[in-house]
């Protein structure tokens, strides 16, 4: 199957400087004409998201079989990649969050919705229909986005919870890319590892050190960027022992070595991990 026949706008912003610790991105695939159908691999970038698909769903394979999406969508942690297909013409809004979000403003245990991707309608959500209604609306990228980040200041706003030490923890394997112990977690923070056991199970979806290996993968996607690198760089800045390491954790989250993989592909996994 194609990739990338049709041609697909891709669009992807930031949230402003208040919404950063409860938003990852905004982000937009529009097809301006009837699509063919095109099959995209999907590969784990350690944040969860919403997705609404404002004209034809996808159909996805996640554990072995097909299955039909629903139009709105919530998207857990995911451990492997998978894949999915248009079943016609794409316009997709989604809202990319940090990885604690779901479960700070809708209550959401992330350990039910691991490797899932869930019907936004099954979880009875009591205060995302406003949310739906604007990612679906027929108005420009940038008129979504402002309306948004006022319903999500407001959601913010009436939640009454604040910022505890497995979210500092998420935090900082963030910032170091993955390439932090969890020991040194640990003690940086100050948390027990039974409490971030239990804070990651339930906030993220995944252990502490899955989802370090995750970020950490995920960076291999900013250091290839520029054309100029070669795997021996990439392998020791990605923070890995030798490149036969490097290549099985490579190949483990994308089914491919890295020297095979299409780093300059238009597609869905390259334009979620590369940087905007």
């Amino acid at each position: 199957m194609n990739l990338t026949k049709d041609i697909l706008i891709y669009k992807q912003k930031e949230p402003s400087l208040g919404l950063k610790h409860t938003i990852k991105s905004f982000w937009l695939i529009d097809s301006e004409q009837d699509s063919s159908i095109n099959r995209q691999k999907i590969i784990p970038d350690g944040y969860p998201e919403l997705i609404f698909h404002y004209r034809l769903p996808y159909k996805a394979n996640i554990s072995g079989s097909w299955f039909q999406q629903d139009n709105h969508l919530v998207a857990g942690q995911i451990k492997n990649h998978f894949y999915i297909e248009n079943t016609g013409a794409i316009g997709i809004f989604g809202i990319k969050l940090q990885p604690w979000s779901l479960r700070l403003l809708f209550g959401l245990d992330m350990s039910s919705i691991t490797d899932k991707v869930v019907a936004i309608q099954n979880l009875k959500f009591s205060n995302i229909q406003p949310i739906i209604d604007v990612s679906i609306g027929v108005t420009t990228f940038e008129n979504k986005i402002k309306a948004l980040e006022n319903i999500f200041s407001d959601l913010i706003k009436s939640s009454t919870h604040k910022i505890q030490k497995g979210q500092k923890a998420t935090q900082l394997i963030i910032d170091t890319k993955g390439e932090v112990s969890i020991q040194e977690v640990i003690d940086k923070v100050g948390i027990s590892e039974r409490s971030l056991e239990r804070y990651f199970k339930s906030y993220i979806g995944l252990a502490p050190k899955f989802y370090s290996r995750i970020i950490r993968f995920s960076n291999i996607f900013n250091l290839v960027q520029n054309n100029d690198f070669n795997w021996s760089d990439v392998t020791y800045l990605a923070g890995f022992y030798d490149q036969s390491h490097f290549i099985k954790n490579f190949k483990e989250f994308t089914g491919e070595e890295p020297s095979n993989y299409g780093f300059t592909d238009k597609n869905m996994a390259n334009f979620f991990l590369k940087k905007p």
